[in-house]
């Protein structure tokens, strides 16, 4: 098969690689119709994530059909369309048995494209099958599909339910590309009084506003203020960092209200300054975390019911062959205006309008 093979920083290539087969018994493979791309992979590309070791295909989120399963896989038989999770679940850890599949210590975890080989390649293995796989329901595209395995359970979870978000509340939220704008949307499931979006791109804060922010604010234009005058001087409820550089970090340290939340879900590569000679007094709650996708049961639910509004994020398509193309396109995010760019299908290589309905 071909797949897209890092072969250490700043060198990967779309090329053969060896098919894989089910060596567990919980294994099974599945036959990739659509990938994404993730932030995360442009880390592993720039050499920010030294666990990757060369000739690793990357990839952790996709769409397609089963033909293989091992003999102790139940919940998925070949023929069956699903959803490959960004996360593995052993299901037998201290850890899984809690929920928190993030931090399997049984083999799972984010391994694919991380420690194994990952679902940007024509065909994949996933361990642990049971716990690792989702059946799709037919009213649910690819394109919406392949957006929760990743992006809005990390955006959920690791955001807007680390965060407590609550009715009534102002949240706001640093960072508006795909995990801040699922971040966006996911929080309106919770009724807040108003969302705020902060980012330098005026597409991005554009992209936001329909996604329901009431306000959105460029970052070099004195966001704090913008949240403290919106809130009487109190300021946010909960502040969402989803960028993952020092600067968003102390930002939303000093916007968020006493007893609030900040919920940093950025990948940060730098360490930030935690102001505690400020904080200290503030009772405020800092949570981080890796997305366990225990939420994405749910967020099927939703999306079949047409309740999250994921193929607005897609502003590219690319079939997967043209997967460093793909690559290019998103990493110039600033110039090309990618949000997320989605490959398995007819190439449309072009930012896509979002309509007043959207």
């Amino acid at each position: 098969m071909k797949g897209y093979v890092f072969h250490g920083p700043g060198r990967s290539a779309w090329e053969e690689t060896p098919d894989p087969d089910a060596k567990e018994p919980t294994d099974a493979v599945v036959r990739v119709d659509t990938v994404t791309i993730c932030g995360t992979d442009l880390h592993i590309l720039k050499g920010d994530v030294p666990g990757v070791r060369p000739g690793t295909v990357l990839g952790h989120e996709a769409v397609g059909e089963v033909v293989e399963v091992g003999s102790d896989v139940w919940s998925v038989r070949p023929g069956d369309r699903v959803l490959v999770s960004c996360i593995t679940a052993c299901g037998r850890c201290r850890f899984c048995r809690g929920g928190v599949y993030g931090q399997c210590l049984g083999g799972g975890g984010w391994i694919l494209g991380h420690l194994v080989d990952g679902t940007q390649a024509e065909y994949v293995r996933v361990p642990f099958a049971d716990l690792s796989l989702h059946p799709l329901p037919a009213s649910v595209t690819d394109t919406d599909a392949v957006l929760l395995a990743d992006v809005f359970p990390t955006a959920y979870e690791v955001g807007v339910l680390n965060g407590r978000v609550r009715p009534g509340d102002t949240v706001a939220v640093v960072g508006a590309g795909p995990i801040g704008l699922a971040a966006v949307a996911t929080a309106r499931l919770f009724a807040p009084e108003r969302v705020i979006a902060v980012d330098v791109a005026p597409a991005r804060l554009e992209a936001a506003r329909k996604l329901g922010a009431e306000a959105v604010v460029d970052a070099r234009e004195a966001p704090e203020q913008l949240v403290a005058d919106l809130t009487g001087g109190l300021g946010a409820d909960v502040a969402v960092e989803a960028v993952g550089v020092p600067e968003t970090f102390e930002m939303c340290t000093r916007m968020v209200r006493p007893g609030g939340h900040v919920a940093n879900v950025g990948v940060h590569g730098r360490p930030a300054v935690l102001h505690l000679e400020e904080l200290w007094i503030k009772n405020v709650t800092i949570t981080t975390g890796l997305v366990n996708t225990n939420s994405t049961p749910a967020l099927l639910k939703m999306a079949a019911a047409g309740r999250l509004p994921t193929s607005q994020l897609v502003t590219h398509v690319f079939p997967l062959e043209q997967i460093q193309e793909a690559y290019d396109v998103f990493a110039q995010a600033a110039v090309t205006g990618a949000l997320k760019v989605v490959l398995g299908e007819p190439p449309r290589n072009e930012v896509l309008p979002m309509t007043a309905a959207e």
